[in-house]
């Protein structure tokens, strides 16, 4: 009764953070050894990424129950973590794609991002795509550049009026 009961939390505390992030990366890290795992976890742990293990049937229970419906669960195959990215959903993906680069471990299985899925093939395309902070500092720059311009050329203009009639002023003087 009481593996039930917890069996129970565990995947009640999955259904919270499922639906809490923005990003949930699914991680098979199978054969990693101590060392390369607590690097990992130290990277998600600097950048506010949660990690966490459970098992596949738990995780397949918790994603329906989450209400993400319509994924193969053919993905859900070995060890799984999980790492859920809250504020930007893309930082998983920008620690992940340099790890995996220089070694095969961990596995990239997967990802759901803003409610949609990515395979195990679209790890670089994620990694590739800028941050919501970068989103927002090139919004608010494209913002900013029209209004500096029309700054500009309003001081320009100013200038350019002083100048005309400094110079009016000293025709009357002279």
């Amino acid at each position: 009764m009481k593996n039930l009961e917890s069996k129970k939390q565990i995947v009640g505390e999955l259904v919270e953070q499922l639906r809490n992030a923005n990003g949930v990366y699914f991680i098979n890290f199978e054969k990693m050894d101590v060392a390369s795992v607590v690097n990992l976890r130290g990277l998600f742990h600097k950048e506010n990424v949660s990690y966490k293990v459970a098992k596949n049937t738990l995780i397949w229970r918790a994603l329906n129950e989450a209400g993400f419906e319509g994924l193969e669960e053919s993905f859900l195959v070995g060890n799984t973590g999980l790492a859920f990215g809250s504020d930007d959903p893309l930082v998983p993906a920008k620690i992940l794609k340099p790890i995996l680069d220089k070694s095969d471990k961990p596995k990239f299985k997967g990802a759901l991002v803003e409610g949609v899925f990515y395979g195990a093939d679209q790890l670089k395309t994620l990694a590739s795509l800028p941050s919501k902070t970068d989103l927002i500092a090139g919004i608010l720059g494209s913002l900013n550049s029209p209004i500096s311009g029309i700054v500009g050329s309003i001081n320009a203009v100013m200038r350019d009026l002083a100048s005309v009639i400094e110079e009016a002023a000293k025709k009357r003087s002279a």
